[in-house]
């Protein structure tokens, strides 16, 4: 079975990012920040982008991958 890290930097890796609701209705990961930062202590470089929803106007974070 895959870790949570290794679920979510797979996730990284394939598409555009991931948010927290993603990370919880995907993966039933419901502490995604704090893997990101365990994550980038261990070295990775991911980036939080700022976003706010188009209708809702809630905003949230999309973690990517850096280059």
């Amino acid at each position: 079975m895959k870790t949570q890290h290794e679920k979510i930097l797979k996730h990284l890796k394939q598409t555009k990012g991931l948010t927290v609701r993603e990370a919880l209705v995907e993966y039933s990961i419901s502490s995604l920040t704090k893997r990101i930062n365990e994550l980038r202590q261990q070295g990775h470089d991911i980036v939080s982008v700022p976003k706010r929803h188009p209708v809702t106007g809630q905003r949230y974070v999309r973690y990517t991958l850096g280059s």
